[in-house]
């Protein structure tokens, strides 16, 4: 399987560096992690946080005060909170998400980990967890972090995304194929 380019740059990236650089000196970088990983979730979410995020509206005081009030609500650590005002009173929160996912990719690679993304039809059980765990990193040859999501829709099996390959073993997608077949034959 192909591994994903997780490089990082640009803007986003070169905050995205600093903040990893600032958190490893403070040994918080698993802590900053799941922050920033729980702070992703909220602005994925929410619609009116994405738009907040993104509107070139509001004042630099406005955008500040409101990032303060959702981090003190999230009970972020200072590290965390600190980077994210820093980045609003530059005015770069349009390049949040974008930082957070840089952040999250690039300590993957330092830890020479690979991150599957799995959708199922269903919740997996714990011992298909494992498995799906452990035939990924055979197939990929390093440390995977399987990010895993559940689309009733599929109706059985999996999608698994690595890098640029993807495998699609969903039945949808069968039955998709066998509707195909079926029209050609008539």
């Amino acid at each position: 399987m192909a591994v994903e380019d997780t490089s990082v740059s640009g803007l986003a990236g070169r905050y995205a560096l600093a903040l990893l650089d600032l958190a490893e000196s403070k040994k918080q970088l698993d802590e900053v992690a799941a922050e920033l990983g729980e702070l992703k979730k909220a602005i994925a979410g929410s619609d009116d946080l994405t738009r907040f995020l993104r509107s070139p509206l509001y004042a630099r005081d406005q955008q500040t005060q409101a990032m303060t009030a959702i981090l003190e609500k999230a009970g972020v650590s200072d590290l965390t909170r600190r980077f994210v005002l820093v980045v609003a009173r530059n005015r770069r929160l349009f390049a949040l998400s974008q930082m957070i996912d840089g952040y999250l990719a690039e300590l993957a690679r330092r830890r020479g980990e690979v991150t599957a993304h799995v959708t199922a039809a269903r919740e997996l059980s714990a011992e298909q967890r494992g498995a799906l765990d452990e035939t990924l990193r055979k197939a990929v040859g390093a440390k995977v972090k399987v990010d895993l999501k559940v689309d009733p829709t599929l109706l059985g099996g999996l999608v698994v995304r690595v890098g640029s390959r993807m495998i699609d073993s969903s039945v949808r997608t069968k039955l998709a194929k066998l509707q195909f077949a079926m029209k050609g034959v008539g």
